[in-house]
């Protein structure tokens, strides 16, 4: 069957439109591909909230122990500066470096500059497998100038699965949290070696409680007759009114690589 002539231009001038009309459309694809090119840009970097206060609080009285990029308000237990080794300052954390394990055998325990009376501590932790380490508290670095740690109470920081220590003492008394050589942390308690973990101590004049990541783990009255006989049957019974007077804040060196952030402290 033959067309008109007519049939075959109308053919023609489809075939053109049509090859407009795929011009036209990928025209206006381009540039939304080269779009999508430009948005691909690296964020901007989200800032830290380590080692600063929240406005909530500087309104109640918090205030930094460590300030995350100095060694300001620290110095040695039994060195009248900061020690020269065994320990580093590296993006906002403080770092005790990895020794022979030996107790205060590397740069030696840090402590505050200042004693402290009624206060709540809090510091931030991460520690190593193995690790062995501690928050000691009422230090009066002029007790023990011999070997080994400064003397104070001590919020116990270790791997409890892998660090023989756990072992040791009495009922537990050694394990992570616990108020060390005296008074048991529960075996149930909310830690995890894979990440960061928040102590805190409580102090009310003779009122003393441990916390760890928002729970409570043990509390006791220090200047009682009770206190007196726990320590009598301890490592401590030779040290003079052992956990009595105010002291210190002191972060352990134990030979091993434990991190500390966020070191702060609210005074009442």
């Amino acid at each position: 069957m033959q067309f008109p002539p007519i049939w075959g231009r109308v053919r023609e001038r489809g075939r053109k439109m049509k090859k407009i009309i795929i011009a036209i459309a990928m025209l206006a694809v381009l540039p939304v591909a080269a779009k999508k090119k430009i948005v691909k840009e690296t964020p901007a970097p989200v800032p830290t909230t380590d080692n600063v206060l929240t406005e909530q609080e500087e309104r109640e009285g918090w205030k930094l122990l460590w300030d995350g990029k100095t060694t300001e308000g620290w110095r040695g237990a039994k060195l009248t500066g900061f020690p020269k080794k065994g320990w580093r300052i590296e993006d906002g954390v403080l770092k005790v470096e990895a020794a022979n394990g030996a107790e205060s055998g590397n740069g030696g325990d840090i402590v505050t500059n200042k004693s402290y009376h009624n206060f709540i501590l809090k510091v931030d932790f991460k520690i190593t497998e193995g690790a062995n380490s501690g928050i000691k508290y009422f230090v009066d670095p002029d007790m023990n100038q011999g070997e080994g740690s400064a003397i104070g109470c001590e919020f116990q920081i270790l791997d409890d699965l892998r660090h023989p220590d756990a072992k040791l003492g009495v009922k537990g008394n050694r394990k992570l949290g616990s108020l060390y050589d005296l008074i048991p942390a529960p075996d149930n308690k909310p830690f995890d070696i894979t990440t960061w973990n928040t102590a805190v101590v409580i102090v009310k004049d003779n009122h003393v409680e441990h916390w760890l990541n928002g729970v409570k783990l043990l509390e006791y009255e220090r200047n009682t007759q009770e206190w007196n006989a726990l320590v009598a049957y301890s490592k401590y019974k030779n040290w003079p009114n052992f956990g009595n007077r105010d002291g210190r804040i002191l972060l352990q060196d134990h030979g091993n690589e434990v991190w500390f952030k966020n070191v702060k402290i609210k005074e009442f």
